[in-house]
């Protein structure tokens, strides 16, 4: 009897097969090696790993002189600047190794005709790849400030005590992102609602690129759901903004005259007001030209509370700057294709449950996993979006 060759594909008017088809890949393993080996290569070369590795050797022997630790906030600076590089480098070098075994793999796999072994080949190849596609987006932050540590403020919206409530499951959710990426932050200051939830936050997200990363998450992000809060279990449609500012280095010299400054001190509270000390060490900061309003409370003294809140008000005076500059180009350009609107994303909990972004058009039916800070792929399509944008 013939055969055609095909495992669990009978010959021609024999009857189904009694085993189950093997499905081969659409794509030959060859050829998707060859494509991650294209990317990676790519990778490398933007990233530049030998001038990172000099880079490295200089921050290592800032790290390691004795004196580091007398200036506390340039030290934390340094040993951030020295984990990113190591992990950077790791990361590549890791990927590389990866892809150098994954040829060895399907070679003893077919080699011992084992089933098991082959598919746990298979596996990795599409984990390879998955990982090479994440770092490539990290190489399309190239714009002025993307290399910088970033401010994220999130602000209710209209929707009452549920856009109050949402406000804070945002901020759950971005710092959770942060989490699992073990990006170090800080929350600077929390207004808290009266009922539930918050008026505003804003966190420092310690870490290089956090800016370039984060930014495609500012705009209006929407909740439809059933609110907890009302007794008659109506649908409620709420709203929250995000901001993202990056943080201000010293050679950006955003000047601010004391004069253009009304400093306000009062006591710090929590949820439903309780007192968190009993001085009035939170300060709250005013620019008075631009109206920029800024505090921070999350410090014991009333020095390191103004200190904190000077630094956000630079980054928003900066931010502004960026954005007047940037008006100003694209009032000569004629071209305002870069515009996002005011409603970025929008989350559906009821009838149905859908995270999609009005802008990229990616979307998730797992809202559990979103609002637990699982965003990556709403990030990496952002900022793919915003690259094909600003190209073209």
């Amino acid at each position: 009897m013939g055969t055609t060759g095909l495992p669990g594909v009978p010959e021609p008017g024999l009857g189904p097969s009694p085993y189950p088809v093997t499905t081969m890949p659409p794509i030959d393993v060859n050829e998707r090696i060859a494509a991650i080996e294209t990317t990676l290569g790519s990778i490398e070369t933007v990233l530049d790993l030998p001038a990172m590795k000099v880079q490295l050797g200089l921050v290592e022997a800032e790290a390691s002189a004795p004196d580091l630790w007398d200036d506390q906030e340039k030290a934390q600076k340094v040993t951030s600047r020295l984990s990113f590089l190591q992990g950077e480098i790791r990361k590549v070098e890791a990927l590389r190794s990866r892809l150098d075994d994954v040829p060895i793999l399907f070679e003893l796999a077919e080699g011992e005709d084992d089933e098991a072994a082959l598919a746990d080949a298979m596996k990795e190849l599409d984990a390879l790849e998955t990982s090479v596609a994440e770092l490539e987006v990290r190489t399309l932050l190239s714009g002025e400030y993307d290399s910088r540590e970033a401010f994220v403020s999130i602000r209710a919206g209209a929707g009452g005590v549920d856009a109050a409530d949402w406000a804070e499951m945002l901020l759950r959710m971005y710092t959770r992102y942060c989490e699992r990426h073990n990006w170090p932050f800080e929350v600077n200051d929390t207004s808290y609602a009266e009922e539930a939830g918050i008026k505003s936050a804003t966190f420092h997200v310690k870490v290089p690129y956090a800016y370039g990363t984060l930014s495609v998450e500012q705009g209006t992000h929407r909740l439809v759901r059933i609110s907890p809060f009302d007794n008659q279990g109506r649908r409620q449609t709420s709203f929250a903004e995000v901001e993202v500012i990056p943080v201000v280095e010293q050679t950006d010299h955003i000047d601010v005259p004391d004069d253009d400054l009304r400093v306000d001190v009062y006591r710090s509270s929590g949820p439903g007001g309780q007192g968190v000390n009993t001085t009035d060490s939170a300060v709250r900061i005013t620019h008075i030209p631009t109206g920029i309003v800024v505090s921070c409370q999350n410090e014991r003294s009333q020095i390191q509370n103004r200190a904190s809140a000077m630094a956000v008000l630079q980054s928003k005076l900066l931010e502004r700057r960026r954005q007047e500059d940037q008006a100003k180009m694209d009032a000569l350009k004629g071209d305002s294709a870069g515009s996002w609107g005011n409603q970025m994303r929008s989350y559906v909990l009821h009838p149905y449950q859908m995270v999609k972004d009005l802008r990229t058009e990616e979307e998730t039916g797992n809202t559990a996993a979103v609002l637990d800070g699982e965003i990556d792929s709403f990030v990496e399509a952002g900022i793919r979006w915003r690259k094909q944008t600003a190209s073209s």
